[in-house]
């Protein structure tokens, strides 16, 4: 029997999370009652509950519902929290967030995508040209698609993309048709303890493709041989030891074009209005994957030419290709360029910054904010190496989301490791008044924290 038609009401703790809103939605979509705890109120929260989903803030056993069906949760809840020890204790069905996805992907075909960075926009990019072309899917994202303003959306083909998320080894309940890896850089050491365990759950995530399946893989990948489908192709930004990449890639009025090159087809004169180097790779991912679909080659360029991308993924905040701020700029002007983004590991600093230089000449200041304590004490070196790319840093203290402080780990311990002189460490109001002053032209602003609720106060500052 198909768990899923039996669930009439479902309570979520952690709702506001990216990946449990999307259930929320999904679930809201197919008739169900749905609540559920998040410990603040976010713009996210606030879509949730203009949606008709009941949440409150408080964590309080008396007034969650006893009449679930199931309650699901994020692993980021702590285990002593009061309203999941009570379902727990009484005998409720509760369930990870990956245990409902593997409930839901259980009878459909599945086009999963799981790395270390870069998956949420190659999700994305799929779940649009999908539905652009008509070809229609489920669409479960980790993040807010900008051309539609959600993290999912429903279709009558039987068919779910999925953003397959490895942290607490989540990805590994479900089975794809069609698999997607971007990257097996280090993170999430609190979790695997080291690279190589990390390393080996990407390639037990490869063996879990269904048969006469299909893996997409980044090139390069250091266990690639091992990776396991029936059929396999790896992609790459310019690299043509790759099955497929792209070639005479040129930079048009803050934008990309170039051709994408398989050793079985070609798709000429792609245009790409995302920021970002690293984007046109994210974009070849995607379009494998179309081409495998054997969606129209039309259908796929008309596609991701009007991606507009997914909000903090390389977002304009100020400027961009589509303001008309970018063409004063590009004749001279001294207009302001702010961009958003949810990097927070030194690989995706990198590419950020990277995208960045490769379309402004402009003197460039990141503002960064470190996730977890975990994760900065693992990866401070590589954090300062890709900070050195910038002219100058602002460091925020550490976000610490789910962990508690650990003894000598702070922002200090990257500005420390860093080379670049002009770096330095600021809380939130300090920095907004560092922005007042020196009112950057070209900015970024970047990490998976809660620096996202600063970005606005910056805009508003930059456009006085």
């Amino acid at each position: 029997m198909n768990k899923l038609s039996t669930i009439q009401k479902i309570y979520f703790i952690g709702i506001g999370g990216i990946g449990m809103s999307a259930l929320a939605r999904y679930f809201k979509s197919r008739g169900a009652t749905v609540s559920g705890y998040d410990r603040a109120t976010t713009p996210l929260v606030r879509e949730l509950e203009d949606e008709g989903i009941d949440v409150h803030f408080d964590e309080d056993v008396n007034v969650i519902p006893k009449d679930v069906d199931v309650v699901v949760y994020t692993p980021a809840i702590p285990a002593d929290h009061e309203e999941l020890v009570y379902y727990k204790e009484n005998n409720y069905t509760v369930v990870k967030r990956s245990d409902v996805l593997q409930w839901i992907t259980e009878n459909s075909y599945d086009i999963c995508v799981g790395g270390t960075h870069g998956k949420t926009t190659v999700t994305t990019m799929i779940a649009h040209i999908l539905r652009d072309s008509g070809y229609g899917c489920n669409a479960f994202l980790g993040g807010i698609s900008s051309n539609y303003k959600t993290n999912f959306w429903s279709s009558d083909n039987n068919v779910d993309v999925i953003e397959a998320d490895e942290y607490d080894r989540s990805f590994l309940k479900l089975s794809p048709d069609v698999a997607v890896i971007t990257a097996m850089d280090a993170d999430h050491l609190d979790i695997y303890g080291t690279v190589a365990e990390l390393e080996e759950a990407f390639v037990a995530f490869s063996k879990k493709i269904k048969q006469n399946g299909c893996l997409v893989s980044k090139c390069g990948l250091r266990r690639s041989k091992d990776l396991a489908a029936p059929a396999h192709y790896t992609y790459a930004y310019d690299n043509d030891a790759a099955d497929v990449y792209a070639s005479e890639i040129e930079v048009v009025n803050g934008s990309y074009k170039y051709n994408v090159v398989s050793k079985d087809w070609k798709l000429n004169n792609v245009e790409l209005h995302m920021g970002g180097l690293h984007n046109i790779e994210n974009s070849i991912a995607a379009i494998t994957v179309a081409k495998y679909l054997r969606i129209d080659d039309d259908k796929i360029k008309k596609a991701i030419k009007n991606f507009k991308g997914v909000k903090r993924r390389f977002e304009y905040i100020l400027g961009g290709p589509n303001s008309p701020l970018h063409s004063w700029r590009e004749a001279g002007g001294e207009g302001h360029v702010l961009i958003d983004d949810y990097a927070h590991h030194p690989a995706e600093i990198k590419a950020l910054l990277s995208g960045v230089k490769s379309l402004y000449d402009d003197e460039l200041t990141v503002i960064f904010q470190p996730h977890l304590y975990s994760r900065t004490n693992d990866l401070a070196d590589d954090f300062a190496h890709s900070l050195d790319m910038a002219d100058q840093v602002i460091l925020l203290p550490i976000y610490p989301a789910r962990e508690v402080p650990m003894e000598g780990v702070t922002s200090q311990l990257v500005l420390d490791k860093m080379q670049l002189p002009q770096k330095q460490i600021l809380d939130k109001n300090a920095m907004l008044d560092w922005v007042k002053l020196y009112k950057p032209k070209l900015l970024v602003m970047c990490g998976a924290g809660d620096i996202d609720a600063l970005v606005e106060p910056v805009k508003e500052i930059l456009m006085q």
